[in-house]
């Protein structure tokens, strides 16, 4: 049963951390170096999938990233071609330049079919409770005939085996939810906030469980799923806003 005390206190924590002020330390600095539409979904898929690890580890790969990008993600990736890879050379923990260059060729192929990410994810998420199809299917469509070779795939979640898929929950959340606070980007319009899940890490995770929303040791699908239930009671249309009180009190809590 949810514990009103609970919910008071989760809000309380929303507004503390869903502000401008979270921008700074966080990846999401690195779209936000952006206006246009697709240069933020290129670059903030990208710097979703390096998210993990230190924080300022991984926006200055992202940094990195813009410089390789000529300040100009997309359009950089609309006109890469298979040999430019001799020049690349990128490493972000086990994501090397080899992954960058296949993300390039395959965000070229999927920008030139589908003329947004969004148009990708939005035929998973209808009629579902949550995210776990629209990713799956997006990891699909991404790699494309190379998912049973290709060595990038660790670097794309699939939900369907358990995986959390943090990273690119946190990239819908990024795209979809638009509260007029300034963090989260909303230029998706046709996926709803009330569709999406919870990104679930180590310091969410470990904030859900002491204030007793989950019960699962792992942090997997099953409980994103479990999480999901909870936090679509304290709001059944924003459900994911809740990800900056569990995230950024879990880093308080730690520090």
């Amino acid at each position: 049963m949810v514990k009103q005390d609970i919910k008071i206190k989760l809000d309380q924590l929303v507004e503390v951390y869903n502000n401008k002020g979270f921008i700074k330390d966080d990846p999401i600095s690195i779209p936000h170096q952006f206006k246009n539409k697709l240069d933020i979904e290129v670059i903030g898929l990208l710097i979703c999938t390096l998210a993990w690890g230190n924080r300022k580890s991984i926006i200055n790969s992202g940094n990195k990233l813009i410089s390789i990008m000529e300040n100009s993600p997309y359009e950089f990736i609309m006109n890469y071609e298979e040999k430019n890879f001799l020049k690349l050379d990128f490493k972000h923990r086990t994501f090397n330049s080899f992954d960058l260059h296949f993300f390039f060729i395959r965000l070229k192929f999927l920008f030139e079919k589908y003329k947004s990410l969004e148009n990708i994810f939005l035929k998973g998420f209808k009629n579902k409770k949550n995210s776990l199809y629209a990713i799956y299917n997006f990891r699909k469509e991404f790699l494309g005939e190379y998912q049973n070779e290709i060595r990038t795939k660790k670097h794309v979640a699939n939900p369907k085996s358990g995986s959390a898929a943090k990273r690119i929950n946190m990239f819908l959340r990024w795209m979809v939810r638009n509260d007029n606070k300034g963090v989260d980007f909303g230029i998706w319009n046709k996926i709803q906030p009330n569709q999406l899940s919870c990104p679930l890490d180590v310091h969410s995770g470990n904030s859900a469980r002491k204030l007793g929303l989950i019960v699962r040791k792992q942090n997997d699908w099953k409980t994103v799923e479990e999480l999901d239930k909870v936090l679509r009671l304290f709001d059944p249309n924003d459900p994911t806003k809740y990800d900056f009180a569990l995230f950024g009190w879990g880093i308080d809590q730690k520090k």
